[in-house]
């Protein structure tokens, strides 16, 4: 594969992530000569800069993806359905942002510093799907203790900005910050209920049959979080929580290992590992550190005093950086590499 004068596309360009997306191509000089942005027809015609130039966004149309040597999805999950073939038949290598292939059992569920040996061999036509943004700062915190401890169990709860239910929900959290300073009451249109000053456990729609009161949120973080680290049956329990906060997705993560974890060395493993940073003792890792950033912050990293085996922690980071944009963009230079 050719590593420079690289012809890209990013599908859903205009979007949260995608604007991400852009902006990480830049910062990273990832190599393209040649950028394609695609996204819905009210967006047919409006230009973006990436790299100090501009480009203009197109709609989705047949031969679209001819000449692409990677293409980034990250729109809905009926655009990945319709126009994923289209770009590998083209010879696009897709990485795939949405929900629709990860779980499939020949598609690479990838987030490079965990299962990154699972790119090697990839090449042109090939399909790779980036993880729910909540799952891929779980596994990059879990990775380096499961090597070491051997994992058993993991207890989750998150703590989600509304960024990650898109712009628009970015949008009514601060329009409705003003509405109840002001004394009017907040009226929900993209969430199910108002967020300003409150909290909303429910992300995703409730599930039926052996999974009744789980959500598909927590849903896709369990199956995910298996399929990343390569344990099927590890017992996961989540907890998915919509908070009134614009950047950054949290987790207070409880964790069983078939021997005792040491808080310490669990502190030095975790700073050793790629993408991670430990702000521990007596920092905390806070929204504040992790948007906009890179890296998966971990801290609170202590005994669980119900458990001679348990460890708990904290963990923080960018939902549509590493949680997205910033993963696929790790995906395509590993593929690279």
């Amino acid at each position: 594969m050719k590593k420079t004068g690289l012809t890209i596309a990013v599908v859903g360009a205009t979007g949260a992530v995608g604007k991400e997306m852009l902006a990480a191509l830049e910062s990273r000089r990832f190599p393209f000569a040649e950028l394609r942005l695609f996204a819905s027809e009210r967006s047919v015609g409006k230009s973006l800069a990436c790299a100090g130039k501009s480009w203009t966004c197109a709609k989705l149309a047949k031969g679209a993806f001819q000449g692409v040597d990677f293409a980034f999805f990250d729109a809905s999950d009926e655009v990945s359905r319709e126009w994923v073939k289209e770009a590998r038949d083209a010879g696009a290598i897709v990485i795939d942002n949405s929900g629709t292939f990860r779980m499939h059992p020949e598609v690479t569920l990838a987030v490079p510093e965990v299962n990154g040996a699972r790119l090697k061999d990839l090449g042109p036509g090939a399909l790779v799907a980036g993880p729910n943004c909540t799952t891929a700062q779980l596994v990059v915190a879990l990775k380096p203790l499961h090597d070491r401890y051997g994992l058993k169990r993991v207890i989750v709860s998150t703590y989600q900005s509304v960024s990650g239910a898109g712009a628009a929900a970015i949008e009514e959290l601060r329009s409705q910050t003003g509405d109840v300073l002001a004394g009017r009451e907040a009226r929900a249109a993209k969430l199910k209920y108002p967020i300003a000053f409150n909290l909303i456990p429910q992300i995703g729609g409730f599930l039926s049959g052996a999974d009744e009161g789980t959500t598909s949120e927590e849903k896709k973080v369990i199956e995910e979080t298996r399929k990343i680290l390569e344990l099927p049956n590890l017992a996961v329990a989540c907890t998915a929580i919509r908070v009134p906060t614009v950047a950054c997705h949290a987790e207070s993560v409880n964790a069983e290992f078939e021997r005792a974890p040491d808080p310490a060395e669990a502190r030095r493993l975790l700073e050793k590992f790629p993408g991670v940073e430990v702000i521990d003792l007596p920092e905390y890792p806070m929204n504040l550190h992790g948007a906009g950033r890179d890296p998966v912050y971990v801290g609170r990293i202590r005994k669980d005093p119900s458990h001679p085996n348990g460890l708990q922690f904290w963990v923080v980071a960018d939902n549509l950086r590493k949680g997205a944009a910033l993963n696929a963009i790790q995906i395509a230079e590993a593929l690279l590499a």
